[in-house]
């Protein structure tokens, strides 16, 4: 790429002096672990989707750990998940000693497949863990009514998805527990930074308690302790007994097999004040994905993404799929783009299981991956966030179509 052409990059932080004196001011207190910065970031993003429980934690990969720990299914008990997907979807079921199932993708949502997810549930199956992959929600309705019917835990992977609704609901409100990331790149930023939301109480006490060194009392009263709130003492803490009976602070009693995941004040000042910028990073990310979509609807060797009649996706980015029989590979077609300044990335590991580190694992498959070997081969995506103009859009939107109809002038095959 020549040094003078602007960058249209797949992803980026969007942020202002808001967050810059925001994060200041968290630091000039002087307490920087968790502290009443960030209940205010569980309480108001727990009121953004319609929850009752926001644990917030250190990344979006943590929050998957915590949600894998508080489940506490039995060793070897079955998690189903697709293979087309990104590491540590599964790898906290793994660390966790539970064992991965693994499915087909559809090709034009790139979602799990409901068909396969059926099939692939046995007596050993104790939950299902979905990502929505670049925004687009799932197939809810039917991956609901199968885990209702089979009786299985539900953990939406919503790394990708803030924003994003299924019937006029925000995904993360379907399942027992839902879990987001706030890296850079996606949807809202605290540098790094996690989120696991529930609406049943003792599923986010158990997360606080997973996240928290292990500790047993992290009911919501326990937190006034840990901020010092003048005059408060949990009615738990001293009137607790240790299983030999000896009296104990029960702050400092662990009954799990515990981390330190914490989120610090710093990271929950730079979310409050991104949270209040949210909406609009929604609708810039849905204006810009549009934008691109009308620019290249009428391509012919590319495969446009789909979506559920009752979706309403916010998306991470625009993914496109190289047709079988096209005239060009997707490497030349991602070489193009880049040289023209258009970033783009592969769609994340493609199929999981053909990366060293899952090889000879002995894990399940149920059916033929073809899709996940489809997606790892042809698909790629490009930005669409909000740090993207219209005009950038229609630029990437030119760029493609040129490759489509040989003006970009590739090799060919």
């Amino acid at each position: 790429m020549h040094p003078k052409m602007k960058l249209r990059r797949y992803a980026g932080a969007v942020y202002d002096r808001e967050e810059l004196d925001s994060m200041t001011s968290a630091m000039q207190d002087g307490w920087w672990s968790g502290g009443e910065r960030t209940e205010l970031f569980e309480h108001d993003f727990a009121g953004f989707l319609g929850v009752k429980h926001a644990i917030s934690c250190n990344s979006g990969s943590s929050a998957n750990l915590l949600a894998m720990s508080a489940l506490e299914m039995e060793l070897g008990a079955e998690v189903i998940t697709p293979a087309a997907t990104f590491p540590t979807t599964i790898n906290p079921a793994i660390v966790t000693g539970l064992s991965p199932v693994f499915v087909d993708v559809e090709l034009d949502t790139y979602n799990i497949d409901p068909i396969m997810l059926e099939k692939a549930v046995t007596g050993r199956t104790g939950a299902v863990m979905v990502p929505h992959m670049l925004g687009n929600p799932c197939d809810m309705d039917r991956i609901r009514n199968i885990c209702s019917r089979h009786g299985l835990r539900l953990v939406e992977d919503c790394c990708d998805a803030l924003g994003s609704k299924y019937k006029d609901r925000p995904v993360a409100t379907f399942g027992d527990m839902a879990t987001f990331s706030f890296y850079p790149a996606h949807h809202m930023t605290t540098g790094e930074g996690g989120m696991v939301v529930t609406d049943d109480g003792e599923l986010a006490e158990r997360l606080r308690g997973y996240r928290d060194w292990g500790r047993l009392c992290n009911c919501e009263p326990c937190q006034e302790v840990a901020r010092q709130k003048e005059g408060y003492l949990c009615p738990k803490r001293l009137n607790f007994k240790l299983p030999d009976g000896t009296p104990y602070d029960r702050r400092y009693a662990y009954g799990y097999i515990g981390f330190n995941l914490k989120m610090t004040e710093l990271q929950a000042a730079m979310g409050l004040a991104q949270l209040k910028k949210l909406s609009g990073f929604v609708e810039a990310r849905k204006r810009n994905f549009d934008t691109l979509r009308r620019c290249v609807e009428n391509v012919t060797h590319f495969l446009l993404p789909h979506t559920y009649p009752s979706a309403d996706p916010c998306w991470f980015a625009f993914p496109l799929t190289v047709k079988d029989g096209a005239p060009f590979y997707r490497e030349q077609a991602t070489r193009y783009l880049e040289s023209r300044g258009v970033q783009t990335r592969p769609m994340f590991a493609g199929n999981l299981l053909r990366h060293p580190a899952y090889q000879n694992k002995g894990f399940r498959v149920v059916g033929k991956l073809t899709n996940s070997d489809k997606v790892m081969k042809d698909t790629f995506f490009i930005g669409v966030y909000p740090g993207l103009a219209t005009e950038d859009m229609e630029f990437i939107g030119e760029a493609i179509c040129d490759i489509d109809n040989g003006r970009a002038g590739l090799p060919g095959k």
